[in-house]
């Protein structure tokens, strides 16, 4: 069974917005930390942000802030992040990934070896 499990990517426009979910049919997430990473192709994985079990959010993407932002529903079991003017450069396999065991969202840079339970990743295409 797939510990997390995205979905919302797709084909954006330039300047458009795309919110992306990430839920677990095993855990309840309400006390992870959990994070958005991507991997564009032919780079390494970037961490995008994070957000803990009290709400703080921790931006890792210079590029991404004030564009993106994350939330989370527990009622639902569901961490979003919602892009907003999108940009070609942020074209990229979205993945969330997750934590139990931190209590704080890692400082910059992104560690993904501190997260132990990840998602398979929902493609992001930002093209006219």
């Amino acid at each position: 069974q797939q510990e997390l499990v995205e979905s919302g990517g797709g084909l954006v426009q330039p300047g458009g917005s795309l919110t992306l979910s990430c839920t677990s049919p095993k855990f309840n997430l309400e006390r992870y930390i959990v994070g958005w990473f991507r991997q564009g192709p032919g780079e390494e994985r970037e961490g995008v942000i994070c957000i803990d079990s009290t709400g703080q959010i921790k931006n890792y993407a210079d590029s991404v802030k004030d564009r993106f932002t994350i939330s989370r529903d527990n009622a639902k079991n569901t961490i979003y992040l919602r892009m907003d003017n999108m940009k070609p450069e942020d074209a990229a396999s979205y993945v969330c990934a997750a934590d139990r065991l931190i209590i704080k969202c890692p400082p910059e840079p992104a560690n993904p070896r501190l997260f132990d339970y990840w998602g398979h990743g929902t493609q992001v295409t930002v093209s006219s």
